[in-house]
């Protein structure tokens, strides 16, 4: 996943077809000099659509495509033709996509499987011909319908990244160089903090060929949940993910505390992320002997599974790896 074509957030114009109209028209052939009413009707406009596409992992696709306009329906014909549907316009999203109302902010769906297809904006219904209004009372009528007008509305696309695991940690504690330990993503790594700038999936290879899927966000600092750093811009990507996986470095001040402040950004963003399983990974773990780790385990919090890990010696991976999978199944 590279950095700068990582884009989870869009605006667009979206328009349905209008509805074709209604055909006023009487049968005549060489043997039918005043025949019954056979007007059809208009086909409808054709709708926006969301698919969900699972080879699709951002919105980039979408940032430069300000209008998706649907084509009208075709006009209905004489002996009782209905006209064509228009076409409809199918937008491909990756999968966690949430569509809302740019105005209102309503939430109109969600995308969460591969195929899923709904209507963001339905096309504009086809209006009748003149042979549906023909009554035992009214044989001959002339009056038809016009098509339905389509829509046209501004929707905002939002993506959530739908991963196993998330990452959560502040920068520079390693997360980045986890990740690409245990799966072929090949994010950015340096010594510096806010290395990565945009969210990184990866997915780890368990025993007899099990995966799970890994997200590795940018590092979250105290006042995140007020905009600090780079935000909660990014947070939103770890409300899917079923376990969090906290990482703390072992040259950390103090891990309990740094624990508490992520734990209390997570409750301020939404409290609802404490419900999920975690763990809490000490990175950077080569760095310490037996006697320290000892030292530092009376310090760690005890509520949660926790253990040493090294992702550059592969320290710990396999406990990780195999802790992991046992929370998520």
């Amino acid at each position: 996943m590279s950095s700068p074509n990582f884009i989870d957030y869009v605006k667009f114009n979206s328009r349905s077809g209008k509805g074709g109209a209604g055909c006023l028209h009487f049968h005549r052939d060489k043997l039918t000099n005043k025949g019954g009413p056979d007007g059809g009707n208009g086909g409808r406009g054709g709708h926006v659509i969301l698919r969900g596409n699972a080879q699709l992992w951002t919105l980039l696709h979408l940032k430069y495509r300000k209008h998706v306009i649907a084509a009208p329906g075709n006009g209905g014909e004489e002996a009782n033709r209905t006209g064509a549907d228009g076409k409809d316009e199918i937008i491909e999203v990756p999968l966690g996509t949430i569509a809302k109302r740019a105005e209102t902010d309503e939430f109109l769906c969600e995308i969460n499987e591969d195929g899923q297809e709904v209507i963001l904006t339905p096309g504009g219904r086809g209006g009748k011909g003149n042979a549906y209004f023909t009554t035992s009372t009214n044989q001959a009528p002339t009056h038809v319908q016009p098509g339905e007008p389509g829509i046209e509305e501004w929707i905002i696309l939002e993506l959530k990244l739908l991963a196993d695991v998330g990452l959560v940690g502040f920068p520079n504690a390693g997360k980045s160089t986890l990740l690409s330990v245990v799966s072929a993503a090949k994010p950015k790594i340096a010594d510096y903090a806010f290395t990565t700038l945009t969210p990184n999936l990866g997915v780890v290879a368990y025993r007899d060929n099990k995966s799970f899927v890994m997200a590795d966000i940018p590092g979250i600092i105290e006042g995140a949940a007020e905009g600090r750093g780079l935000g909660i811009r990014f947070l939103k990507h770890i409300e899917r993910n079923s376990l969090l996986l906290f990482l703390v470095p072992a040259d950390a001040k103090d891990i309990k505390k740094e624990y508490a402040i992520l734990l209390d950004e997570l409750k301020k963003y939404n409290p609802e992320l404490l419900d999920k399983k975690r763990i809490l990974a000490i990175s950077k773990s080569d760095l310490l002997d037996d006697e320290l780790k000892e030292e530092l385990a009376k310090e760690i919090p005890t509520e949660l599974p926790t253990l040493f890990i090294s992702a550059p010696t592969g320290q710990g991976i396999a406990e990780l790896k195999d802790l992991i999978w046992k929370n998520l199944h």
